[in-house]
């Protein structure tokens, strides 16, 4: 347990998410000084911050487990300075190296990076960043002229990122930046489609999904609610330019073939696809696909399907609750291309429970003899919300080993495929405090992944538990002007439904001015 103090509300997660990189097997309780009035939850360590963003410090104490004590405190511009010297927006990330060095929030976060990296002996490879999107630092760098040495500099001093994650960062917001210059931002939009239907729910999962043997018989209703939402995105969106669509999950393939077909009808029927660059069915699960599945997407011009392993070791399959085999992986895989399918991803997640480097590179080895043209290596993530957090309550987080060695391993194994990498995000309690990793071969990254992590185009999202966001650009010039909004549908299926008309309306009032 860690308890830590704080004067004021703000920077509340990022003080978080830095103590819990550091301490992931800890607890990490943070109060707002006068709240704790119940102190049994004392902590080995403890930690007393001052925010003084109004007066132009930061302020940290720091005991030990043993009662040593370690005091730093460092100066900062006001909130009033920040307002008058940068647009704050910005301020708090990456626009103007000498500035951005000292807003509140940078000086607060190298502040508590540097006690806790001297209290536990670690460097964290991200250093103090607590975002999920890194490449849009040095891709916001690069699009104001900077060069890569200004760049890494940046990166090195005012978030102490490592030299070999400052590489990746800058290598994929080049690829990045290639790969969107011909997208429409001001007129053009990507969609989202959610299925959140699944054969059974993965130990590491937090995504909306439901059995679909119990909601079988919901399935036809759901799809008459997301014909709803597209009639509606079809009315508003009729001058706009529709540059990608994401099929997701769940499990997309979890639809009979008949309801695949139904789906892909309705969009080839109701939109515009003269601007379409990707369709992705993200078929993941390969129980749940067969050939006439295959052939209803083929059917219907899907460019890029994904055929997800995790790991090639059918006793970690198991237990992750996958309740598919390897061969079973394998066949759906050359089902697939037989059918004609050359744009095909697979998804692999990294510190899975009780395996090993080993384990590693055997997935990797058997992966290369697929030949996948898209390979997302995914860092394990300990969410929340997910069967696997309550599982390492109980077992330890040692039983999770994810290394800088099995990111090698799988960096590797990806250049001997001639993937590149393309993407590259991160999420909340990762373990090792790395990343998620998107590699493809030329011509075949997922244009859609880009758009959703960058967060440079509007995306309109249907079905249940998914998320539309607005990115707002200038109408004369074309240029975000970095306002993002966003509006939610309901999680659960059956409220969905019953509400799609608010659903709906939630869309218009987000895009309301959309002609």
């Amino acid at each position: 347990m860690i308890v830590v103090t704080i004067n004021k509300e703000k920077y509340r997660y990022d003080i978080h998410a830095i103590f819990k990189s550091f301490f992931p097997e800890e607890e990490i309780n943070v109060y707002i000084k006068g709240t704790r009035d119940d102190k049994s939850d004392e902590g080995k360590i403890s930690a007393d911050i001052f925010v003084g963003d109004d007066e132009g410090y930061m302020d940290m104490t720091l005991v030990s487990a043993d009662g040593s004590i370690k005091h730093e405190r460092k100066e900062c511009l006001t909130r009033a300075e920040v307002e008058k010297r940068l647009n704050p927006d910005v301020a708090l990330s990456t626009s103007g190296e000498n500035d951005s060095a000292i807003v509140p929030r940078n000086v607060l976060k190298k502040l508590i990076y540097v006690l806790l990296s001297e209290e536990t002996g670690k460097q964290l490879p991200w250093g103090n960043l607590t975002g999920i999107r890194p490449t849009g630092i040095p891709m916001n760098m690069m699009n104001e002229g900077k060069s890569d040495e200004e760049i890494a500099a940046f990166m090195k001093s005012v978030y102490y990122v490592s030299d070999e994650k400052i590489d990746l960062g800058i290598e994929i917001a080049r690829r990045e930046l290639d790969i969107l210059k011909d997208i429409d931002y001001k007129d053009g939009y990507s969609m989202y489609i959610g299925i959140p239907f699944c054969p059974t729910t993965c130990l590491y999962c937090s995504f909306t999904s439901y059995p679909i043997f119990s909601f079988r018989d919901k399935v036809d209703r759901y799809l008459d609610c997301i014909e709803k939402e597209l009639d509606y995105v079809a009315e508003a969106f009729k001058d706009k330019k529709l540059n990608t669509i994401y099929v997701g999950g769940g499990t997309p393939t979890t639809l009979e073939p008949e309801q695949m077909d139904r789906l892909l009808t309705m969009v080839e029927d109701k939109l515009d696809l003269s601007n379409l660059k990707e369709l992705t069915v993200e078929s993941g699960r390969p129980d749940s696909i067969t050939v006439n599945k295959l052939r209803a997407m083929k059917k219907h011009n899907v460019t890029r399907i994904s055929v997800n392993p995790q790991t090639m070791r059918d006793k970690t399959l198991k237990f992750i609750g996958r309740q598919h085999t390897v061969a079973q992986l394998i066949d759906a895989y050359n089902m697939a291309r037989a059918e004609g399918f050359d744009n095909i991803n697979m998804d692999i997640i990294l510190g899975l429970p009780g395996e090993t480097e080993d384990d590693v590179r055997y997935t990797m080895e058997e992966i290369m003899k697929l030949d996948p043209d898209d390979l997302t290596v995914h860092s394990l993530a300990i969410k929340r919300a997910s069967r696997l957090r309550e599982w390492i309550e109980q077992n330890g987080l040692s039983t999770i080993n994810n290394t800088e060695s099995m990111m090698e391993i799988a960096r590797e194994y990806a250049d001997k495929m001639n993937l590149k990498p393309y993407y590259l995000y991160r999420q909340k309690n990762m373990a090792g405090n790395y990343e998620n990793t998107g590699y493809a071969r030329e011509g075949a990254a997922g244009i859609y992944n880009i758009l959703i992590m960058e967060e440079v185009q509007s995306i309109v999202a249907l079905g249940a538990g998914t998320v539309t966001k607005r990115v707002y650009v200038d109408e004369t010039t074309g240029e975000r002007t970095g306002r993002i909004e966003r509006c939610d549908n309901v999680k659960d299926i059956d409220l969905y439904m019953d509400k799609i008309d608010e659903m709906i309306d939630r869309k218009r009032k987000l895009f309301g001015d959309e002609k």
